[in-house]
């Protein structure tokens, strides 16, 4: 049996003129029409306003879709739209970005606040663990900060953890970063990210395939992650514990064939459930920021590399140990102090920021490399 294929673009004209434009404000106001159903609409209807007509008249669509759609006022939904400070980019319009069309269901159109989004290359996804490790932290912010620097886009998910320090960290370098919400465009979410939201729609862009008021519900943030994927042409993944959401948008980024990165981390760590099986499945492993730049092309900035701190000999041969997270009584034994001095070199250590403390155990933090 021959089986009909979509195709993953939208009918060209579809959301072209006045009246079309109206009907998608509807239409992506619909909750129980997926874009996936809405493309398959749209490929036999054309435009968005046969596609509307076709739900009113219950030719097409649930009930509750047939239901909502004549209650829904365009004008209404488009004022709230622009007093929230967004727009609509439609599929086929200049802003909307060709590599969203990777997708088997990419968005009729996107909610967008600040900046254009950029084009299919130079863009860069960093995702990972909400309740992240404060090296998987520091790391995500370096990596987000060399990204932007050497000139690319960062985007991400808005969450905390791995997801805000990427931002946090493109934003640092005064470059583009993109937060993609899991809920309507004027919905900062979570909350813990209100600030950093607004610092985003300033400086950066934040986007959302939904329009205002719509709640952030679990089902929305799978489908976010899609969006996280398609705008990239690389994903990278910092930690991330099992059935996390980063190897959902790690497997949408596979499916469309971006390349995919990996922080790896110690095998009794459950945030490293993510990156190993990633790497075991093919992703390329990455040791830090500088393997990241290499397998982009890129060329860190050498005046934001990290100065090196003047050590002591007993605190140069502390550092050396710290391989991975080790308790004092190994430093002491190691180096042959006693434990009470093991404890003060590392404290030392931690105010020239080289190591933290996690859980009475002392690792590395990211700047060590540069001593």
């Amino acid at each position: 049996m021959q089986v009909e294929t979509i195709p993953s673009k939208w009918p060209e004209g579809f959301s072209e003129g006045s009246r079309n434009r109206r009907a998608l404000f509807v239409l992506m106001s619909l909750r129980g029409i997926e874009p996936k159903k809405l493309l398959g609409l749209a490929v036999r209807e054309r435009t968005a306003s046969r596609c509307l007509a076709a739900i009113r008249t219950g030719r097409a669509g649930s009930p509750s879709d047939h239901e909502h759609a004549g209650s829904i006022d365009p004008a209404t939904v488009e004022a709230a739209v622009h007093a929230c400070g967004a727009r609509l980019v439609v599929a086929g319009s200049p802003e909307y970005p060709p590599q969203l069309n990777d997708l088997h269901d990419p968005p009729a159109g996107l909610f967008v606040r600040g900046r254009p989004l950029p084009g299919r290359f130079g863009t860069v996804a960093v995702v990972g663990a909400r309740r992240c490790s404060d090296l998987g932290g520091e790391l995500s912010h370096t990596i987000g900060r060399d990204l932007a620097a050497s000139g690319l886009c960062v985007v991400s998910g808005a969450a905390r953890g791995i997801d805000a320090a990427a931002h946090e960290g493109a934003l640092a370098a005064g470059g583009h970063t993109i937060a993609v919400l899991g809920c309507g465009i004027d919905r900062p979410y979570p909350s813990a990210s209100r600030v950093l939201i607004g610092r985003i729609a300033a400086e950066g862009s934040v986007a959302s395939e939904y329009p205002p008021g719509v709640p952030a519900e679990p089902f929305r943030f799978p489908a976010r992650n899609r969006l996280v994927a398609a705008l990239a042409t690389a994903l990278v993944v910092v930690e991330g514990a099992e059935r996390s959401g980063s190897l959902i948008s790690a497997r949408h980024a596979l499916g469309i064939g971006r390349d995919v990165f990996a922080v790896p981390g110690s095998v009794t760590n459950p945030l490293s459930y993510v990156p190993h099986t990633l790497i075991r499945d093919g992703a390329t492993l990455i040791r830090g920021v500088d393997d990241l730049m290499d397998d982009l092309g890129l060329t860190r900035d050498p005046g934001r590399e990290l100065m090196p701190v003047d050590l002591t000999v007993p605190e140069r041969a502390a550092l050396d140990i710290i391989t991975a997270p080790v308790l004092p009584e190994r430093i002491a034994r190691d180096i042959g102090v006693g434990v009470a001095d093991a404890i003060s070199l590392l404290m030392r250590l931690e105010m020239k920021g080289l190591v933290v403390c996690v859980g009475g155990r002392y690792e590395r933090r990211l700047r060590a490399s540069a001593t």
